[in-house]
């Protein structure tokens, strides 16, 4: 057997599963011939992205995710692994967004949001690199943000985070050289999904004129969930031995006209 087999059946997690990046991504994997488990507090959203996957042909599950919580994490790995046998794939997209200056943003909110965006990752990664390691195979993705590069005001914890993450995954593409297990980056620029959905309106906008104060909105166009997750099914899709350790994933500018 070569060592860079690759067993036909790589059952993959999807963390933040009911919407946006993490329901385009599921739907993207198990196109491509993967059975997913969809992961989120909102299970009932994810059933219905299931449905999807199953009226296509796929092969999905559902089981409530809260990766702020250790408990739930560990039961969420036991569920998936008994419904669909060793995971192969993780991808880690489960995060938030809220609106507010650092400096006035109470403390325990922010705590609360960077255990989301970084501690929440690592809990996933706790639950499921082991067993990839001792296979000596598997994916790790992480979906991070253009705001690791840039960093964009008046979002609380959420470039921190972001920045965190990152560091987080490029210490662990270190630590797993030589594993056959690959840790991947996907950073997404602007995209249309339902996180900022639930901000207040007078805040969004003033969000938004900010980033155009400070040059960080060029042009109107906003990616569709569909682009991310494409990106995702192919960083996981290539043959083993090649890694796409960082992929971004921007908005193309409207053509002008000259």
């Amino acid at each position: 057997m070569s060592k860079y087999f690759q067993p036909e059946r790589r059952p993959a997690v999807v963390t933040g599963a009911s919407s946006g990046i993490g329901a385009a991504t599921a739907l993207a994997l198990a196109a491509a011939g993967h059975p997913v488990a969809l992961g989120a507090r909102r299970t009932d959203k994810c059933d219905e992205v299931a449905a999807r996957v199953r009226e296509a042909g796929g092969e999905a599950v559902v089981h409530a995710l809260d990766v702020t919580d250790d408990a739930s994490v560990r039961t969420f790995a036991e569920k998936v692994t008994a419904d669909l046998g060793d995971v192969e794939v993780v991808i880690s997209n489960a995060g938030a967004v809220g609106p507010g200056t650092i400096h006035e943003v109470e403390t325990e909110r922010f705590a609360r949001e960077l255990d989301l965006n970084i501690t929440g990752a690592h809990r996933l990664v706790r639950a499921f690199v082991p067993g990839m390691v001792e296979r000596r195979r598997g994916d790790v993705v992480f979906v991070s943000s253009d705001v690791a590069v840039r960093a964009r005001p008046f979002m609380s914890s959420y470039a921190a985070g972001k920045w965190g993450l990152e560091g987080l995954a490029h210490a662990m593409q270190m630590e797993l050289e030589g594993t056959g297990v690959r840790a991947s980056i996907v950073r997404p620029g602007p995209t249309w999904s339902e996180m900022g959905s639930d901000w207040d309106v007078d805040a969004a906008a003033f969000v938004l004129d900010q980033w155009v104060r400070f040059g960080q909105a060029r042009h109107p166009h906003f990616l569709k969930p569909a682009a991310i997750a494409d990106a995702i099914a192919t960083v996981v899709g290539v043959p083993r031995g090649v890694h796409l350790s960082l992929v971004e994933v921007n908005p193309e500018a409207p053509l002008e006209d000259r």
